[in-house]
């Protein structure tokens, strides 16, 4: 990784909105071979895309979060791979990680309802021969997403109480 696509890809991760002529500015560079850069760095894969950090408390968004500790038993040749790609092709799975400790894989998962959570644990999750156990945390709420604070936005919405 040369110095500019590692100043480009720590300004992307800071804020993806930035332009190619910030960024130019920033890494102290030309606008073209930053243009040149990022392509090479989706070509290559570094860069998968671009998201926008969401605050589901503002945009009145409902749903459930989850974070699911999954414990499986190995499998010859994959190990955990198989199952990995098998939990991560499901669409209510929004992230899966190979985790050290008492459990295997954890899973971030979204849903409508608690009850879409808990069907797609019981029906679809445990159902996956090898999966021996699993533990459904759910987010209650969010202090901090993808290194944004939470909190500044939250505390503008809230309803302090009339002094009397």
């Amino acid at each position: 990784m040369t110095a500019i696509e590692t100043k480009i890809l720590t300004l992307l991760q800071e804020n993806a909105r930035y332009s190619v002529e910030e960024l130019a500015v920033m890494v102290g560079s030309d606008k073209d071979v930053v243009e040149a850069t990022m392509r090479g760095l989706e070509q290559k894969g570094a860069i998968l895309g671009y998201t926008a950090v969401l605050n589901p408390e503002i945009i009145d968004e409902d749903s459930v979060s989850a974070l699911i500790e999954v414990k499986v038993t190995p499998q010859a040749r994959s190990g955990f791979d198989s199952f990995a790609e098998r939990i991560a092709a499901f669409e209510e799975v929004k992230a899966v990680y190979l985790m050290s400790g008492t459990y295997d894989l954890s899973i971030r998962l979204e849903g409508k309802t608690l009850r879409e959570i808990s069907t797609f644990v019981g029906e679809k999750l445990s159902s996956i021969e090898g999966v021996t156990s699993t533990a459904t945390h759910f987010i209650m709420k969010r202090y901090k997403e993808d290194g944004v604070s939470t909190e500044s936005a939250n505390a503008k919405n809230r309803v302090l109480p009339l002094s009397e």
